[in-house]
C-alpha cells in the first residue's frame, strides 16, 4: 500500500511570488523613504489581489446552477 502525499497549492502563482519577492528584495536596499513605501505597498498589494482570486475560485465559492 503506497501512501498518499499530502499536496498543496501555492497561494500565489509563480509570476507572481517572484514579483513580490523582487520588489521586497529592491525595498529592503532602499533607506527608508517614499520609494521603499511603494515597493512593499506593491508587494502587499499583490499578495492581497493573489488571495482574493485564490478565494474566489476555490471550490467552496462556486455558485450551485
Amino acid at each position: 500500500m503506497t501512501k498518499k502525499r499530502n499536496r498543496t497549492r501555492p497561494a500565489l502563482s509563480l509570476q507572481e511570488r517572484k514579483f513580490t519577492r523582487d520588489a521586497r528584495a529592491a525595498a529592503k536596499k532602499l533607506p527608508a523613504g517614499t520609494e521603499r513605501h511603494t515597493l512593499l505597498q506593491k508587494a502587499r498589494d499583490g499578495e492581497a489581489a493573489a488571495e482574493i482570486e485564490r478565494l474566489l475560485s476555490s471550490p467552496g465559492s462556486q455558485h450551485q446552477k
